[in-house]
């Protein structure tokens, strides 16, 4: 019986706790910040000009679904947001 409880007991080391808790995060790659700031940018800049050229630009068969498209664009980059260390 103490048999058992000592095999319970004894934990395999899990290779992702180790990061955790020591603290030390894996740090993003250099490409990361870029990739997310440009996301967050181009959505932005594609509802600017949706509205600036009278819903006739980026791509007038759209219609006001430009809008979504822009949002969406942005939308990945402020997801990316959440993996930025």
């Amino acid at each position: 019986m103490a048999r058992d409880r000592d095999r319970t007991s004894v934990r395999r080391a899990d290779p992702f706790e180790a990061e955790t808790r020591s603290g030390d995060a894996i740090p993003n790659p250099v490409w990361f910040k870029p990739v997310m700031f440009g996301f967050m940018l181009v959505g932005l800049a594609w509802i600017i000009v949706f509205y600036v050229s009278k819903t006739t630009l980026p791509i007038p068969t759209l219609g006001a679904w430009n809008i979504l498209i822009g949002f969406g664009i942005m939308m990945v980059g402020f997801l990316m947001t959440t993996r930025w260390r």
